[in-house]
């Protein structure tokens, strides 16, 4: 009996684990009958998924009975559905066909159709949407920067609520602002370009973005220590378009005012047979003139990328990006009265208040390799070397200050001078993390990760300064002749950073309701000068929590730090060093989607304090230091509101705004709760486009309207700053509200070709972004311009 009992034992067992065997095989193929290699197929209801092997083959095995419905996925290609019955130890042979999706880059505004957009993991380095993290986190796609027509920084991220222009510095830079932060870090493929502090901003063409991120708010855990003005404010990262798997591309024509001539084009498919290996080139020259007399630009854009699926557990990607820009740069205008009297005069466009010869050169070059490998179901190592470099190479003219005649200020009377200067800047970070995705400890989940980084940059700068040239009145006709020059000696200045950092993030899930984030990031930073070298260190936190009450509704609240150590060696009344200033911000707010994900509803308050900052402490007559002292508290709060998504499958709408409530408090240098110069208290966006489906099949329309308020020109200092135009114990205007109007039609013939027209600031408000009083330039007027593009 014992020898029966035993047998049927062993029986049963093996035929209950034999009915949990249950399998689905099968094969992808695309819609030529090739295989696909590396496809996603998963069965969501079970969180159970594999992935094609290089034969396009797949095999799913433990399905347990029950009616399921199998997804199959690629890149370029919609994803397919299957609803498959099984029953006990059944194995069943299910094939798919995946149709090309030659429009995938259609990935809403805030990475609404993407769960995850590409390279979002550079910033957040978390496998967790942008809708599901506890920071605010925006995601203008590529295709929306293409329907919009948008060519520039600035252009694309006024969709953002509460990100704005901060200056051009003469229409030679893009420096934008976030939260009352000047000069905002801005990335490429998660590396900065430009590590220069004061936050002057880069140029780029838009013809290569896949995406533009920006994570507003302290970085401190993803990015590191504050070492920009600005970083507290937000990052801006610009991901570049990488391989697709299929063939396909385009080719495009832009024509417009002012001579605008620009040619693109944008090539990507499969490398071998066996789609292991992928290329994508893109590229874009263009050449136009201004609405200014003698003003002119021609730019060169290349990017090229290189994907290689070493097995079905392993990606590397290799991408390069080129950029060369030769413009002349803008003066601008002048202000006609005092410091505290808005008085910028309307300069025709036929006068230049240059010389002919002044020229802004930028050249800039990017290289990252990225690899991504599975470890398990759960687990992955991904590493990623980042690297860029930046040229900068200016000549032109500069304005002083008005002229004094018989005691009488004559505002339209400059003295003009000339000077060159260069500036080579190099950047790169190693960096590697180990991540962790819905890993169970009991009842809760964790989804985490473990890193470090390596981050290096080093600049050097030179200056040479020819003096005053001669005198011009705005009100006659002006000289762009540059007279013989004699430069004096010149100045320069070079520096290296080196920063390691070890990060830590976890987050928790406790139930379906409620997850808590916890995060920790240490990092050391060395900075190597001619004299001596400065090394500081810095733990900055992370922590939050997200309560989910409905299932569409994400109610969240955040706490994060960051530390500013480049003036921590300044020195305080007994000769101490008083070590790094810091950031900390409180974040709270809802996320929440509707109309099943096709339209979202952020709404965000925020508070930024800097209360432990290096201030001077100056002398009876505010002329000289006497020691540093730690004190201070810089404050920004503030709402953000924004409506995104598609609430019909042909109408977009993306809407947006902004409260900001920046001012100085018990600082030594400026006024009790004055603001930040360039600091708006509101701005607008809005945004809608059309998409006719049956009458006027082909056409689609769309509009926006963009809208930034009055903003100081200057700082308000009370007695020791007064450099930079800054008149002590006055109080600067303000630079008058603005709003622009763009709309955009275009029509697709067929499949293949396609036109678009634009018009920028169709009714030709002009407003004005200024730098203090060295630089006052307007908005373009009004713009027209027609692309004709081909797709394939």
């Amino acid at each position: 009996m014992r020898t029966v009992t035993t047998l049927a034992l062993i029986f049963f067992v093996n035929l209950l684990f034999a009915q949990e065997q249950a399998s689905i095989t099968g094969n992808i193929f695309d819609d030529n009958n090739q295989t696909i290699p590396f496809a996603s197929i998963y069965i969501e209801a079970l969180n159970k998924g594999t992935a094609a092997d290089e034969n396009g083959f797949y095999k799913l095995e433990n399905i347990p009975s029950g009616t399921w419905t199998l997804k199959s996925s690629a890149d370029g290609y919609q994803v397919a559905e299957r609803t498959v019955e099984i029953t006990a130890d059944e194995s069943q042979v299910i094939n798919f066909t995946l149709i090309f999706d030659n429009q995938l880059e259609q990935v809403e505004v805030f990475g609404n159709r993407n769960d995850s957009p590409d390279k979002i993991e550079s910033i957040t380095r978390l496998p967790i949407k942008p809708y599901e993290q506890i920071q605010s986190i925006s995601v203008i796609s590529g295709r929306l920067i293409e329907d919009q027509g948008a060519l520039t920084i600035a252009e694309a991220t006024k969709n953002v609520p509460g990100v704005y222009t901060f200056s051009t510095y003469g229409n030679k830079r893009e420096s934008m602002s976030s939260r009352g932060f000047r000069g905002i870090p801005i990335l490429k493929n998660g590396v900065r370009i430009h590590s220069d502090f004061r936050g002057v901003g880069v140029l780029t063409d838009m013809q290569g973005v896949d995406n533009i991120q920006i994570l507003k708010g302290t970085a401190s855990i993803t990015q590191g220590v504050a070492t920009d003005i600005g970083s507290p404010g937000g990052i801006i990262n610009i991901v570049t378009k990488t391989p697709k798997y299929n063939f396909g591309g385009n080719v495009s024509l832009r024509s417009g005012s002012y001579g605008q001539f620009r040619p693109t084009f944008d090539l990507f498919g499969p490398v071998n047979r066996q789609k292991t290996l992928a290329f994508r080139i893109n590229g874009a020259l263009e050449r136009t003139d201004s609405y200014r007399s003698k003003i002119s630009k021609e730019s060169f854009y290349f990017n090229p990328s290189l994907s290689w699926k070493i097995d079905n557990k392993t990606t590397v990607i290799a991408e390069m990006d080129y950029f060369h820009d030769s413009r002349t740069p803008d003066l601008g205008t002048v202000n006609l009265s005092s410091n505290d009297v808005n008085a910028i005069y309307d300069l025709p466009y036929h006068q230049f208040l240059g010389y002919e010869n002044d020229r802004s050169i930028t050249e800039s070059q990017s290289f990252a390799i990225r690899l991504d490998r599975k470890l398990s179901d759960k687990l992955s190592l991904k590493g990623a070397f980042y690297n860029s470099n930046l040229m900068l190479d200016d000549k032109g003219a500069g304005l002083g200050r008005a002229i004094t005649v018989d005691d009488e200020t004559q505002y339209h009377i400059r003295q003009r001078s000339y000077s060159t200067s260069t500036r080579n800047d190099k950047n790169s970070v190693l960096q590697f993390d180990l991540i962790g995705d819905k890993i169970a400890t009991g009842a809760i989940t964790h989804t985490f990760q473990v890193g470090f980084d390596y981050r290096a940059n080093s600049y050097s700068t030179s200056s040479f300064a020819a003096g005053v040239q001669d005198t011009i009145n705005v009100f006659q006709p002006i000289s762009n002749d540059l007279p013989s020059l004699t430069l004096n000696d010149g100045n320069f200045e070079s520096a290296k950073t080196r920063s390691l950092g070890f990060v830590l993030q976890d987050v928790i899930s406790w139930n379906e309701w409620l997850k808590t984030f916890v995060g920790l990031r240490y990092s050391s930073t060395e900075t190597i000068a001619a004299v001596e070298n400065t090394r500081h260190d810095a733990f900055n936190p992370l922590g939050g929590i997200i309560v989910s009450p409905f299932k569409n509704i994400n109610l969240f609240a955040s706490y994060t730090n960051s530390s500013y150590p480049r003036t921590a060696s300044r020195l305080g009344k007994d000769g101490e060093e008083l070590g790094n200033e810091r950031f900390d911000q409180i974040e709270t707010g809802i996320k929440s989607s509707w109309l099943n994900d096709r339209l979202r509803f952020n709404l965000t308050l925020y508070r930024i304090n800097n209360k432990n900052i290096n201030l001077p402490v100056y002398d009876e007559t505010w002329t000289n230091i006497l020691y540093y002292a730690k004190g201070g508290n810089d404050q920004r709060q503030g709402v953000e509101v924004e409506l995104t998504g598609r609430p019909l499958s042909n109408l977009e709408i993306i809407a947006g705004y902004s409260y900001i409530d920046a001012q100085y408090k018990e600082h030594t240098s400026y006024v009790y709760g004055s603001a930040p110069l360039n600091t708006p208290k509101h701005t607008f966006n809005g945004y809608v486009n059309y998409k006719f489906n049956q009458f006027l099949n082909g056409l689609s329309l769309g509009a926006g309207v963009y809208y930034t308020g009055e903003r100081p020109i200057n700082d308000w200092s009370q007695g020791p700053i007064t450099h930079e135009g800054i008149v002590p114990n006055e109080k600067p205007f303000d630079v008058d509200a603005y709003t622009l109007v763009n709309v955009q039609a275009a029509y697709q013939f067929d499949n293949h070709w396609s036109l678009q027209f634009t018009v920028n600031n169709i009714f030709n408000e002009i407003g004005y972004n200024a730098y203090r009083t060295s630089f006052i330039n307007q908005t373009d007027p009004i713009s027209f311009s027609g692309t004709l593009k081909y797709a394939f």
